[in-house]
């Protein structure tokens, strides 16, 4: 690891000022993905803006039909958050499925949005559920916020404060996760809000986390897993690696839709 200055601000003024002036700061929310990056020397930023100690980024709330979590909120809080299991229990439950109990402890949902993890399964809530990315400087909805791969609609000096989630009638998640890191393979979060239905599929894009309009043709027809036998997805745009390969993926994804689907009208 390269050295590098750290500050800790109060506010979320005093951590974009401090950004502005560093030669070549980074954020640092949970540092699940930044810290080991920076320990293997492929990043070497001048400062480390720690976000920890800002006040009002962490905190779980309902606003009307909205539920709103703070960007510095742990994936553990997420996950064991009554006001979250009694609103939107599928987002509780991807929570608890984030890595292992360090990086839940320690990592954060607007950490995970921000870095926009090709592979990550907050970005793929956020799209099915039609969530807002609140920031310093404005309201970006989350079709207009994942850009591709680790890309986001963020400006430099931008500060995620707080995400918000409305509440759907029914949703949840599925993933086929690697053994090792835990990231998904392959994840799919679908969600009804009265006729409008969504599935957003992670770990399978070659561009990031999208949505399977496919899938959600089929179950606006029907929102149930028999709606989605004998419906095939492309390979074309999806990611091949050691793991799997883009045909594997694909079938993957509408295995883990009907999986998720089949929990959603169960509850």
């Amino acid at each position: 690891m390269y050295a590098f200055s750290y500050v800790s601000p109060k506010t979320v003024r005093q951590a974009a000022s401090a950004l502005a002036k560093a030669e070549d700061g980074k954020f640092l929310a949970g540092g699940q993905t930044l810290l080991p990056t920076m320990k293997q020397r492929l990043a070497a930023p001048s400062t480390l803006i720690d976000l920890a100690k800002v006040d009002g980024l962490s905190g779980i709330e309902l606003k009307g039909r909205a539920l709103v979590i703070g960007a510095m909120t742990r994936h553990a809080d997420v996950a064991a958050s009554a006001v979250v299991q009694q609103a939107i229990p599928a987002l509780a439950s991807l929570a608890a499925g984030i890595g292992d109990p360090a990086v839940r402890h320690r990592g954060t949902i607007g950490g995970s949005i921000a870095n926009n993890d090709p592979a990550a399964d907050y970005p793929s809530a956020a799209l099915a559920l039609g969530a807002t990315i609140v920031t310093n400087k404005r309201k970006i909805p989350a079709e207009e916020f994942f850009k591709g791969l680790f890309e986001t609609a963020l400006e430099d000096g931008e500060i995620i404060v707080k995400v918000s989630f409305p509440i759907p009638s029914k949703a949840a998640y599925a993933k086929f996760r690697n053994p090792a890191s835990r990231y998904a393979l392959a994840g799919v979060f679908v969600a009804k809000r009265g006729s409008d239905v969504r599935v957003a599929v992670t770990g399978a894009g070659s561009n990031g986390v999208f949505r399977a309009t496919v899938l959600e043709d089929a179950l606006k027809k029907r929102f149930s897993p028999k709606s989605l036998e004998g419906v095939t997805l492309p390979a074309t745009g999806l990611n091949g690696d050691i793991h799997a390969s883009p045909e594997y993926r694909a079938n993957l994804i509408v295995v883990m839709a009907k999986r998720a689907v089949t929990a959603a009208v169960g509850k």
